[in-house]
């Protein structure tokens, strides 16, 4: 058989679209990495900095290259953090941070700043559900009187990456592999595991992603952080290292991860919903802003790097100060114009707020513009109504697609006489904003600091610091996320990346894989220029000081109130309505939300020949979407106890560790379940299952919010 020869760029012969195809395909397996140039790169792991903890340089155009390029793949979602949910606010300081800061927001405690908050999945298209594993964005954009200032943060304190220049590359893996654009919203795939196993940097990261940290029980129940170590500038041009967070009066709680999936196909707008009903309902979120003050004399005390985004600065370390509060109070009218359109950037400052030299922040003040450009189609997305400051624009610029703003005059330039030199620059007095001026003598480099080489130590500090049972979560999730990997060589790898963590973690993760962890060696870390010496740029390993924070628990979070708690109430014809109303009403009292649960919608039956709604029928209400359980007595029971799906809405609720409380007549639909099969009644009390017990007990079991304990004796949902 004749060999078919290739068609040739320019070659008109047979199918001209095929050939043109076949001509754009590209495998670079063995070639050289390039510029879109064609230039060959010699370093692509690290920025051009002044120093090796130096500012990134605007010169460095293999970076600008390869972000711009990035920012403007997706049309016209973002490219990350593309399903998101905001609402409207305030933030009001507690007392002058004047010592610190000269940011006016934050000096003055009479003062009610504006806010816009939006909260976002990472991976995910905006179609995705909201109860994917994944890091959480957590977005503040202040309206200050001297201009707005975005916050730009995750749930999460730490990030996958060192450098910017690899954000790109870690998007690429955990977005739907290319080939087949699978799977959607989820890390548990060849090429995220393929990337992590060769990045040794991101184990930090992985703990918290592994945790149960990556699965909200709402946007009002997770922490925020600002990620990045910045600047407070007082009025003296004094500068202070400083840590941004935001600490939820609710508490920080979770879901379970087969919690989860099943919300993801019940419900997957679920995050989205519970904000939008608990700010309807008035019971507005509410977080403390929280800082880490460092003083410029103690930027190389600790024994990681202050500049390094994977890492954190433990409170035991360094306190977090609670200095005001965030309140949500209105959500937006129109979801495209307000939620989807809103523009943040960790480069809108006010005087009194500074960047640090993290290599990470320093190209995200670069992207974010360049994306906005993107998605937004303009260099005036400035001028959407909900990006707009709070204080008028007053600049040179002029025109550009779709302009709102009517400039009068001839004078757009600077300097300038015909205008009288309007308008003027502002003296540091005059609310001018001047950068710190910070004394850099550095080579120009493409390098990274070996202060940032330890990549283990609190990853390590992480695991230590959780509860036996997030320990277990952790690992079961790490043996789902590998369990999906198909490439043996990549669980290797990672595997023995969690054996530098801990290895009775590594070994757990291995024995549920059927895998053996094999004696630990240094990791791999292909992080490295091509005329690098691998030696130099291999992981070290630090002896902590610190084995064990207790604010990286969950289990050590606020536990007081069941504020804006959804419980469901179990109802049918004859329920007793004495009792339901005695409930229903402290649970009210305390904030709670209650919604009547029965096998049929419209009206049911009380005892007392009264009529009570149904908001939901066994068919359309589902337990994984409700915080407790409650089965008022009557004979409603009887009813309930020969309906599958009553059983089922119990078994579900039991092994998702949630409590229940039941009447003395409901013990009958306990013992149809599989809960006291699997519990003794001597035991209920203390797993959170109360049969016939004061309401003050239920309501003290929901603050709880799980028991978690309950889980080893599971039972089947």
């Amino acid at each position: 058989m004749a060999t078919k020869k290739k068609t040739q760029p320019g070659n008109t012969t047979g199918n001209t679209k095929v050939n043109e195809l076949e001509v754009n395909k590209e495998e670079g397996t063995g070639q050289f990495l390039t510029t879109n140039q064609g230039l060959r790169i010699n370093d692509d792991q690290n920025s051009l900095k002044a120093g090796n903890r130096g500012p990134s340089l605007l010169e460095d155009f293999i970076l600008r290259e390869k972000i711009t390029h990035f920012d403007h793949e997706r049309i016209p979602e973002r490219i990350v953090h593309a399903r998101g949910s905001a609402a409207h606010g305030f933030f009001q300081v507690y007392e002058s941070m004047s010592k610190y800061t000269s940011a006016r927001f934050l000096n003055d405690p009479s003062l009610k700043t504006p806010v816009f908050v939006r909260f976002s999945t990472v991976a995910g298209s905006r179609g995705s559900t909201d109860l994917a594993r994944d890091v959480r964005g957590f977005s503040v954009k202040f309206y200050t009187e001297e201009g707005n200032y975005d916050l730009v943060g995750n749930n999460i304190p730490v990030f996958f990456i060192q450098d910017a220049v690899k954000f790109p590359d870690l998007i690429h893996a955990v977005k739907p592999e290319p080939d087949n654009e699978m799977p959607q919203a989820a890390s548990a795939h060849n090429t995220f595991w393929d990337f992590v196993s060769v990045m040794p940097e991101s184990m930090h990261m992985i703990m918290w992603a592994m945790s149960d940290r990556a699965l909200p029980r709402s946007y009002r129940m997770m922490e925020g952080f600002g990620v990045h170590t910045f600047r407070f500038i007082n009025a003296r041009g004094e500068s202070s290292f400083v840590k941004f967070h935001w600490k939820p009066l609710l508490g920080v709680h979770s879901v379970a991860w087969d919690e989860a999936q099943k919300i993801s196909g019940k419900d997957p707008d679920f995050h989205r919903r519970d904000l939008w009903e608990a700010i309807e309902n008035g019971a507005f979120p509410e977080w403390e802003f929280g800082v880490q003050i460092i003083p410029e004399k103690d930027e190389h005390k600790y024994d990681f790097d202050l500049l390094d985004p994977t890492k954190l600065i433990p409170e035991e370390l360094v306190p977090v100060q609670r200095i005001g509060k965030l309140t949500l109070d209105r959500n937006p009218d129109n979801f495209f114009a307000e939620t989807e359109q809103v523009a943040f950037h960790p480069g809108h400052l006010v005087p009194g707020i500074d960047f640090s030299n993290d290599p990470l922040l320093q190209g995200r003040l670069f992207s974010y513009t360049d994306t906005q450009l993107s998605r937004l189609g303009s260099p005036n997305f400035h001028e959407i109504p909900i990006n707009r400051p709070i204080v008028p624009i007053h600049n040179n610029q002029r025109d550009g697609h779709m302009r709102q703003q009517i400039n009068r005059g001839k004078v757009s330039y600077g300097p300038n006489t015909m205008a009288n030199g309007c308008p003027f620059q502002a003296k540091v007095a005059e609310g001018g904003f001047v950068s710190y001026e910070e004394k850099i003598e550095a080579k120009k480099v493409r390098e990274r600091s070996k202060s940032f080489f330890d990549h283990f130590s609190q990853a390590t500090l992480f695991f230590n610091s959780q509860s036996d049972i997030e320990k277990t979560h952790l690992i079961n999730a790490l043996r789902f996320e590998l369990g999906k990997v198909e490439i043996e060589e990549i669980r290797d790898r990672v595997v023995s990346l969690l054996g530098q963590v801990d290895m009775s973690l590594a070994t757990q993760v291995a024995d549920g894989l059927g895998m053996t962890v094999k004696k630990p060696q240094q990791p791999i870390n292909r992080s490295f220029p091509a005329d690098g010496n691998p030696n130099d740029f291999q992981p070290v390993k630090k002896v902590q000081t610190l084995q064990k924070s207790a604010a990286l628990s969950m289990n050590n979070t606020i536990k007081n109130t069941i504020k804006s708690r959804c419980i469901a109430v179990l109802i049918a014809d004859g329920v007793d309505e004495e009792e339901l109303n005695k409930y229903k009403n402290a649970l009210e009292k305390q904030g709670a939300r209650i919604k009547m649960i029965a096998p049929r919608l419209g009206m049911i039956k009380g005892s007392g020949k009264g009529n009570i709604k149904a908001d939901m029928s066994l068919l359309t209400g589902s337990s994984v979407v409700f915080d407790a359980v409650l089965v008022p007595g009557g004979k409603n029971v009887n009813t309930l106890v020969s309906q599958p799906e009553a059983i089922h809405f119990i078994n579900e609720a039991y092994s998702h560790c949630k409590p229940i409380a039941v009447s003395k007549e409901g013990i009958a639909l306990l013992k149809a379940s599989y809960v006291l099969h699997h519990l003794g009644i001597d035991e209920a009390d203390q797993m959170g299952v109360l049969i016939d017990k004061p309401v003050k007990q239920f309501i003290d079991a929901i603050a709880q919010h799980r028991f978690w304990k309950r889980e080893v004796n599971k039972v089947p949902a």
